[in-house]
């Protein structure tokens, strides 16, 4: 019952979050110039004009009153504008994508900072957390420096997640082929909870992790203790790690692909797979036909079967264009049997004259009655009547 108590998003740490929360007070104290009047009013005109008050003033044919019209259309009015306002300038001012220009209230960025890049994806269901920087990543526990700016890079392995740490800033969406952008900063130094804030399925329940403000010093030692593991993040590894699993303990990496973060993005993280940004420059230039309608269906699909889950085709992809005769040759050296011989072999011609209807009889066909007949030889023409 008492859960409610803490409640970190009136009472953040970061300064994003601080001016959200500044915001949400804001509208809301404006919205309750409105509702505390009318529910004192309610309660005064219920009270003052019941029907045992006979010195009540009785007006049975009263039905207009320009003071009070003039009152209730232009206070409502003006506070509909101020939160406009409100919302038009923060809409701008605290746009996820837009760079910092602040550390906290009268605090600017010194000169020559540099972010920390974080690079997020969601898994099913947990956490990876990437820093290029220093090519280490983390599962379910992440860190940043006290009043260092923030530079998240956010994407989704399959469905679509919320990305939310309250005391840090809003929450923003994870989408799988997508990459959104949160700029952020932490003021303060503590123990921090993040979580997704959209239901993806069933460990949807525990996909939380530790966000850790820090100091520089205990950064470092937090970066020097994910680099003394013996783990490597390199695309199999990633592979096991993104099938689905449930309230997974903390995990660190030592090292990580530096291409695997753009390979998640673009669906194709297994080597033999097209990746979506090639297919997109292939569309571009006229498209592969059948063979990029081949190659569209496995992006998405086909890694239910291979990554784990029940269901689902299996892989299937086109690793070449080629003629017949290419592709013969290339099978048969796949095979071990000697190409020349399948180079010297002629193709057999194909007959297209049946498919062109040459030979074949002619269907049946037999007329269909209806009803009314009608004849030309019916109509009369206007110059005989």
């Amino acid at each position: 019952m008492l859960g409610a108590c803490k409640a970190v998003v009136l009472s953040p740490s970061g300064d994003v979050a601080e001016q959200q929360r500044d915001i949400l007070i804001q509208s809301t104290s404006l919205m309750l110039l409105i509702v505390v009047p009318v529910m004192a009013l309610i309660a005064i005109v219920a009270w003052r004009y019941r029907e045992s008050n006979t010195t009540a003033t009785y007006e049975p044919d009263w039905d207009h009153s320009t003071h009070l019209e003039l009152v209730i259309w232009s206070i409502p009015l003006l506070i509909v504008i101020c939160i406009g306002a409100i919302t038009w300038a923060s809409t701008h001012l605290l746009d996820p994508y837009r760079r910092l220009d602040r550390i906290a209230a009268e605090r600017p960025i010194p000169a020559n900072t540099k972010p920390l890049r974080v690079d997020v994806v969601a898994l099913d269901w947990k956490w990876l957390f990437i820093y290029p920087e220093y090519n280490i990543a983390t599962v379910n526990e992440m860190a940043a420096p006290v009043d260092r700016p923030i530079d998240f890079h956010i994407t989704s392995s399959s469905v679509m997640n919320s990305f939310f740490v309250p005391a840090l800033a809003g929450q923003v969406y994870a989408m799988p082929a997508m990459q959104t952008q949160l700029k952020a900063v932490i003021n303060k130094p503590g123990v921090y909870e993040g979580f997704s804030a959209n239901y993806s399925g069933a460990g949807f329940s525990g996909m939380r992790f530790t966000f850790l403000g820090v100091d520089d010093a205990d950064f470092g030692s937090w970066i020097a203790k994910a680099r003394a593991e013996p783990a490597k993040l390199d695309r199999a590894a990633y592979l096991q790690l993104e099938k689905p699993s449930e309230n997974d303990p903390v995990r660190r990496y030592a090292g990580v692909d530096s291409t695997l973060f753009n390979a998640i993005i673009n669906m194709c993280v297994e080597s033999s797979k097209m990746c979506m940004s090639e297919m997109s420059a292939i569309d571009a230039k006229g498209g592969l036909g059948l063979a990029g309608a081949r190659n569209t269906l496995p992006l998405t699909y086909d890694k239910y079967a291979q990554r784990g889950a029940v269901f689902g085709a299996d892989a299937a992809y086109v690793a070449s264009l080629c003629t017949v005769q290419e592709g013969t040759v290339q099978a048969s050296a796949v095979q071990g049997t000697d190409t020349r011989a399948v180079e010297a072999k002629a193709l057999p011609v194909l007959d297209l004259s049946r498919l062109k209807g040459a030979g074949l009889p002619p269907p049946s066909f037999t007329p269909l009655r209806s009803s009314p007949s009608l004849s030309l030889n019916a109509i009369r023409h206007p110059s005989n009547t």
